[in-house]
């Protein structure tokens, strides 16, 4: 499991460092590792620290949580990740999104809601 957590958290992070248009070079330099170090925490082959977490929330301009959030698979993260989405679109297009998610579910489920 914690090998798990930690390659999901290094899958985060990658995601965010590439959406910065950032190197895992340059990802390297700003918290003062090696580029080896950076490639093995972003594989999961070792974890991140909450020092380092924090760091990363800074250069990224996002919460901590968020980087821990993201590759759950928790009901409760997964929630405040659609919410968070959702708080993107205007009121219709969450209420046909909405509705969407709904026939898919009865679809997965076999049922009508």
């Amino acid at each position: 499991m914690k090998a798990t957590i930690n390659q999901t958290i290094g899958n985060t992070v990658a995601k965010y460092r590439k959406s910065c248009g950032m190197t895992q070079e340059q990802l390297a330099e700003r918290l003062n590792l090696s580029l080896d170090a950076v490639s093995r925490l972003e594989r999961g082959g070792i974890g991140w620290t909450v020092e380092r977490l924090l760091e990363l929330a800074d250069i990224f301009n996002c919460d901590t949580v968020d980087l821990l959030q993201e590759g759950s698979t928790r009901v409760r993260d997964q929630a405040v990740q659609l919410e968070a989405l959702l708080r993107r679109l205007d009121e219709p297009e969450r209420v046909e999104l909405l509705n969407l998610i709904r026939q898919m579910v009865a679809w997965k489920k076999g049922g009508d809601f």
